[in-house]
């Protein structure tokens, strides 16, 4: 039977579920049955754990029989969700309720059950039936990664990225101390140092003569496992917490308290600023962190599961690179995915580090043809960087450049022209670094042709390289070289008749 497909799941209970009844599942010209227990129905397929395993069935080249058949006028979705509870509770309620007002259904609170932490219901409005139950049960990472993988959930909120995971939303890590006190910033390499163990007095960080209070996530959260990630090994914590809001109170009350926690969920504790190795200030705003740039960015992601979803479900999925859906991370306290655009005005602080640098490899010439080329110019957060070594882009500028070729190809940028500015770290000679910058810059402009081949050669950016005369960050650190390596995408009037820009080579 052509309409019955293997799918990848488990008959297993969720909280709150339904107890599962029999049904039978009979061919239309009735030469095939399957019988089993049904585990959902989406107004499309029904799906069943039966003899052979779990089946996934069209629903149109079957009749169901049993006490489980579903009401195929309407059908009903249930939307578990589950994972990472840091802003699960803001964040997913409104993306919901912007959802279900994008597609004229109503948004309902709904009681919550034991382990769930937030439910709501969609319903038609013209007659108040539930076209979906939603709900959210926070859980460790490796609970709810088996629970997507059992079919007892629809989605996993994560900052763990997978195959097929949607990004939803962009937060920044940042140090948070007591509002009182006085250190007024903590380097990268500082940071690092408290967070190992190593350095144990606030005056290690600059700060006054009193130990530090580590605190942290437990090291089997999410934000724990992140954080580890980017450290490579758990921070060593005096004082551990089960969430951000709980760790944010308790950083406030204690006077010598460090920790690191998302900016979204700083609550009453303070901001610490944080510079690199030379000073140079990194601070987590929205287009920094979007074009990596800041580099304790944090991004969440959806997993879906390795089967079919719920129509509505799958629309949910669609509806998060709406503008609609960026305006609801945006009021949530996060930062959303669309493209941000500040003028290079706004980059002052670059320029004069750059300026201060200058010597035998940037010229004042130099410096002269970059300051040319950033007049009257904008920057877009789209920024990409590369595979360690290698001229591959890495995963996060691979989908900015899928995100700009369609930007072009849907007309975004009339009368305007894009340029690709490459740079490159300090180190090595000042010829080759600008070379290896208009290099990698080409290939940017090379892998946008090969992905959008039917852009025209007027429509692809033009390309610049400088080397090291814009650095993001001090060289003498691992990360303040990536930062300074990057090909970023600057926007410019351009006011060239269509016909002699087509023409151009």
């Amino acid at each position: 039977m052509n309409c019955l497909r293997a799918a990848v799941f488990a008959a297993l209970a969720f909280s709150g579920m339904a107890a599962a009844q029999d049904v039978t599942l009979l061919s239309r010209e009735g030469s095939v049955e399957v019988s089993g227990i049904l585990l959902g129905f989406d107004g499309e397929f029904y799906r069943i754990d039966s003899s052979y395993g779990p089946l996934t069935v069209d629903a149109q080249g079957v009749i169901c029989e049993g006490p489980a058949c579903p009401d195929l006028t309407a059908p009903k979705a249930v939307i578990r969700m589950t994972g990472a509870p840091e802003g699960a509770a803001v964040l997913l309620p409104g993306l919901w309720q912007a959802f279900a007002a994008a597609r004229g259904l109503d948004f309902r609170p709904a009681e919550v059950g034991q382990g769930v932490v937030w439910a709501a219901t969609l319903l038609d409005p013209q007659d108040g039936r539930v076209l979906a139950e939603l709900s959210f049960a926070p859980a460790e990472p490796d609970l709810a990664d088996a629970a997507l993988a059992a079919g007892t959930a629809e989605f996993v909120l994560s900052s763990r990225k997978a195959d097929n995971a949607r990004p939803v939303a962009l937060d920044a890590l940042v140090p948070v101390m007591s509002p009182g006190n006085p250190t007024p910033r903590v380097s990268t390499v500082d940071l690092a140092r408290a967070l190992s163990g190593e350095a144990k007095n606030w005056a290690d960080l600059g700060g006054p003569d009193m130990p530090v209070v580590l605190h942290a996530l437990a090291p089997g959260t999410d934000m724990g496992l992140a954080l580890t990630e980017r450290l490579g090994a758990p921070v060593q914590a005096d004082v551990t917490h089960p969430d951000m809001a709980t760790l944010a109170e308790a950083v406030a009350r204690d006077p010598w308290a460090l920790a690191i926690t998302g900016q979204a969920q700083i609550g009453p504790a303070v901001l610490l600023p944080l510079t690199d190795s030379c000073g140079f200030p990194l601070l987590p705003r929205s287009i920094s962190v979007k074009s990596e740039d800041y580099p304790l960015a944090l991004p969440l992601f959806l997993h879906p599961p390795p089967r079919r979803l719920p129509l509505l479900a799958r629309e949910f999925l669609e509806f998060l690179a709406t503008p609609a859906a960026d305006a609801s991370v945006a009021g949530a306290g996060y930062i959303d995915r669309s493209v941000e655009r500040a003028p290079m005005t706004q980059d002052g602080l670059r320029l004069l580090k750059a300026i201060q640098g200058a010597g035998e490899d940037v010229t004042l010439a130099d410096l002269k043809r970059l300051a040319g080329v950033m007049d009257g110019a904008d920057r877009l957060s789209l920024t990409f960087r590369f595979e360690e070594g290698t001229s591959v882009l890495d995963a996060s500028s691979q989908e900015n450049l899928a995100q700009l070729a369609r930007l072009i190809a849907s007309g975004r940028f009339p009368a305007q022209k894009l340029i690709l500015a490459g740079f490159s770290d300090g180190n090595g000679e000042a010829a080759a670094n600008l070379a290896l910058a208009t290099g990698r810059a080409e290939r940017v402009r090379q892998d946008l042709a090969a992905l959008a081949p039917d852009l025209t050669m007027a429509q692809l950016p033009v390309v610049e390289g400088f080397g090291e005369a814009l650095p993001m960050a001090c060289d003498e650190t691992a990360i303040g070289r990536r930062l300074n390596r990057r090909v970023e995408l600057w926007i410019v009037p351009d006011f060239t008749p269509e016909g002699e820009a087509d023409a151009s080579p």
